[in-house]
């Protein structure tokens, strides 16, 4: 990688990561400090800063105050995931998609979301709901709250030309995200969604997605009975 090229944190980060996998630094060795990195990257300090805090929130390095950044001795192995568009999920299957949407109205963050969905209670929330369906059966029931602090534009967008989910993954840039996977029992709702009986077992997933310190989005998906995740490294 040339200097000139090393002109954003996740460059800077990636470059790193190199130099850890091909042995340039050992593990537990110290790296260079910020100050040299930002010369030999000919960027801030600050750039620099974001890549290894990133590192060091992946487990690749150890940073500790007054003492530098060392390589970690046993780096830490996580499983990254993509946010799918969930059209372009269903077309890759080969089925036609399409969504509807149920509910769009601006509500506040909802108390039993304080922790997965850190904005302040008054922040002006944009509630959803949608179904996503494939070859017009119901696929994925969702339910989402979206900032419209950190996205003001969502209001204006067409619902019916393009789902929540697309739109988002289009004009909301992230940095990092919160994922989790559940099963859980049909309620009433999802039961009329999916046309099941209540009490039924469904496959579910919470994600909430955030830029820099601003939360974006916080997101439930419910699949339709059956459904079975599937992921490869």
């Amino acid at each position: 990688m040339t200097k000139r090229e090393a002109n954003s944190w996740r460059l800077i980060r990636d470059e790193i990561v190199r130099r850890i996998n091909e042995r340039d630094w050992q593990p537990g060795d110290m790296i260079p400090n910020e100050t040299d990195l930002a010369i030999e990257f000919e960027c801030g300090r600050t750039t620099v800063n974001r890549a290894l805090r990133e590192l060091a929130s992946e487990g690749i390095v150890i940073r500790k105050r007054k003492a530098g950044t060392r390589v970690a001795l046993n780096p830490a192995h996580k499983a990254v995931f993509s946010i799918p568009v969930i059209r372009e999920e269903v077309e890759s299957s080969g089925a036609s998609y399409r969504h509807s949407l149920l509910t769009a109205e601006q509500r506040h963050r909802p108390t039993f979301l304080a922790g997965a969905f850190r904005v302040a209670d008054d922040t002006p929330l944009l509630y959803t709901e949608t179904i996503h369906f494939s070859d017009n059966q119901p696929f994925i029931f969702e339910e989402r709250y979206t900032s419209l602090e950190a996205v003001p534009t969502l209001g204006d967008m067409d619902h019916e030309a393009i789902s929540v989910n697309e739109w988002l993954l289009q004009n909301a840039p992230y940095t990092g995200g919160e994922m989790s996977f559940f099963a859980l029992k049909s309620d009433q709702k999802l039961a009329h969604a999916f046309g099941i009986a209540e009490g039924e077992a469904l496959f579910a997933t919470e994600r909430s997605t955030w830029c820099e310190d601003q939360h974006i989005t916080h997101v439930r998906l419910v699949y339709k009975p059956g459904y079975r995740m599937r992921a490869s490294t």
